[in-house]
């Protein structure tokens, strides 16, 4: 074109100079979106683990300290999030150990903390240390390995629930009468850690939501210089990102973190702990972590597969994984994306099986699951792409490679630990009561329904968290198996949801099954009506080549689960036509979900480095 004078761009071409700046531009983008998702990710670990450590019987020993717990974690979580990202739901979501995993967790070693052992009949006994050699190390190690065969088998059950392909039977028989209750639980059961976190200083906490808010709600709009490229449509110039909007978590946080940092060099506290928190505290600890360290399988002993470790396991698999199916649809939801293909699902959870089992034989006490935190980060953010998630998971496979740079985790002040549950977990609870308005709230069952599932998942877990002795069967691992699922909020809410909503007879207009849950664009303009099957494909569905390097026989039993079906491959070619038209129509590089589009990207700037390729983001209407 124009006389051939740009066919091989020169080292001084303005093509090919825009071109670089806006790669560049975009890395950038991505790197500090992923900086942020991990900013949230490193929160939630800490948690987990001080919330955790307590629990165990003994002190923890000098020789695995908490920055070598959370730098295994961070390199199960990464792996875990690059699986998810890559042949999971592909999803842009996080993985860290959730709150189920810690509430069954602590129920195992709050037992084994008590010194009980059982016998022949699986009836509690008292033990006591039989040998001189019987030291607190080896009391704390055999808990960990106890815990850590929970976590494996967790990992197990939920990787045959995958495969089998029953929770993406259950996820498209959820209405909005059981997600609505399931997301207003998952946000509300996690206000005692956060007042507990924030607790240690409330003008901290305070500071960080106030400026969460003020960014991402009041100052979404304003623009700060950041980097700039040229827009191809309509020849504008597009000056900079809303940077306060999509940094509105980050920006806070590293800001509060750099007044710790200042006046902790002046010797100035600010944390206020009582006796109640002296033991969540590892300001006292000492930097002296290894540099690099690869954490492999068995080094802290093999997982103890004990009766105790199989029940909790298996009920860590299901709560869990109800977590993580509510995750799946609400990440969808967040992103605009259509709904959650049964086979999306199921692989997501085999991904996060596969986690856990990883996060079990390296030692770590709590496995894999989608984070609902950062989840919610997209909502406040409005971002959520895919590449910085997945380069996010790179920088948490390095630090978990680095105990003394993981270790620097330990320093973040507790009270940022609540500010972020406040501000993420905030949105889930929205997002749960927004799923009402499909549903005939004024309905007299419907009333009954939410209400009685909300008030037993709060009131149950209070009575057994108060008085847990009050379940005895009379052997040991069937009461930790019970304890561990009636102790979580979202199994009782999703279990009883689900009874309800199939049991109790109304309509389909009272259900809120006749109203779209999603918006379907494909049903706009010359697309095929059916065409959200499509589209979900190209959502959802694994990558191109390597659906090549897939067999045919991949369909077969028990794998059918993990594939679409016939329907969805034969309306997936009849969108593909309607999708090019759109992208021809629309913006270059806009899109509803942030998530690469099909056929833009590298391959496309590559062959033509004359277009301007925007780096997108995704504004909720």
């Amino acid at each position: 074109m124009n006389g051939g004078h740009h066919g091989v761009p020169g080292a001084g071409s303005p093509v090919l100079t825009s071109w670089f700046l806006q790669k560049m531009c975009f890395w950038m983008l991505s790197c500090c979106l992923a900086l942020q998702h991990l900013a949230v990710q490193a929160s939630l670990l800490c948690i987990f683990h001080l919330l955790l450590l307590p629990t165990l019987p003994e002190e923890l020993p000098h020789a695995q300290a908490p920055s070598e717990l959370l730098a295994r974690s961070l390199f199960a979580c990464g792996i875990s999030t690059l699986l998810q990202t890559t042949l999971g739901s592909r999803l842009p979501l996080v993985h860290i150990p959730s709150f189920e995993y810690l509430v069954a967790a602590t129920v195992l070693s709050s037992h084994l903390s008590l010194g009980a052992t059982t016998d022949r009949n699986g009836t509690a006994v008292a033990s006591a240390c039989p040998a001189p050699h019987c030291t607190v190390t080896a009391s704390w190690a055999a808990s960990l390995q106890e815990v850590s065969g929970a976590v494996l088998v967790s990992g197990l059950v939920q990787l045959a629930l995958g495969v089998s392909g029953v929770w993406g039977w259950a996820a498209q028989r959820c209405g909005p009468m059981v997600l609505a209750p399931c997301f207003s639980i998952i946000g509300l059961s996690a206000y005692k850690e956060a007042a507990f976190f924030c607790s240690t200083n409330w003008g901290v906490a305070l500071l960080l939501m106030l400026l969460a808010v003020t960014f991402s709600q009041h100052l979404g709009s304003c623009r700060l210089p950041f980097c700039a490229w040229l827009q191809a449509q309509r020849g504008l110039t597009e000056p900079s990102v809303p940077t306060l909007r999509m940094f509105s978590v980050l920006l806070p946080f590293a800001g509060i973190c750099v007044i710790w940092a200042i006046l902790n060099h002046l010797h100035i506290s600010w944390e206020s702990l009582d006796l109640g928190m002296a033991r969540l505290s590892w300001a006292n600890s000492t930097f002296h972590a290894a540099w690099v360290h690869i954490p492999y399988a068995g080094e802290w002993g093999w997982p103890l597969l004990t009766p105790r470790a199989l029940a909790v396991g298996i009920a860590m698999a299901i709560s869990c994984s109800m977590n993580s199916v509510g995750c799946y649809v609400l990440c969808g939801r967040l992103l605009r994306a259509p709904r959650l293909p049964p086979h999306a699902c199921n692989r997501g959870l085999c991904t996060e099986g596969l986690g856990s089992v990883l996060a079990g034989l390296l030692g770590s006490a709590g496995g894999t699951a989608a984070s609902i935190a950062n989840t919610c980060t997209i909502s406040l953010t409005e971002a959520g792409s895919r590449l910085s998630v997945q380069v996010g998971a790179l920088a948490c496979v390095v630090l978990g490679m680095s105990p003394r740079l993981a270790e620097l985790l330990t320093r973040i002040p507790l009270a940022v630990h609540g500010g972020v549950l406040c501000v993420t977990y905030a949105v889930a609870v929205g997002m749960g009561i927004s799923y009402f308005q499909y549903a005939d709230i004024d309905s007299g069952r419907n009333i009954f329904i939410v209400g009685f599932t909300m008030f037993m998942a709060l009131l149950v877990p209070r009575w057994f968290g108060m008085s847990p002795a009050h379940l005895a069967t009379g052997w040991v691992p069937l009461d930790l198996f019970f304890l561990s699922l009636l102790m979580v909020p979202i199994f009782l809410t999703g279990f009883l949801s689900f009874f309800l909503e199939n049991t109790v007879s109304g309509t389909m207009e009272e259900r809120g099954l006749l109203s779209e849950l999603v918006p379907q664009k494909a049903k706009e303009g010359n697309c095929h009506p059916r065409g959200e099957r499509g589209k979900a494909s190209q959502v959802y569905g694994l990558p191109t080549g390597l659906r090549r390097l897939l067999p045919s026989s991949c369909k077969a039993f028990p794998c059918c689960f993990l594939c679409p079906g016939r329907e969805e491959e034969e309306e997936k070619e009849e969108e593909e036509s309607c999708h090019v038209t759109e992208e021809e129509t629309g913006a270059p590089g806009e899109g509803t979900h942030l998530l690469p589009k099909c056929g833009l990207g590298q391959q496309q700037l590559a062959s033509r480095p004359g277009e301007t390729e925007v780096p997108a983001w995704h504004t909720v209407a």
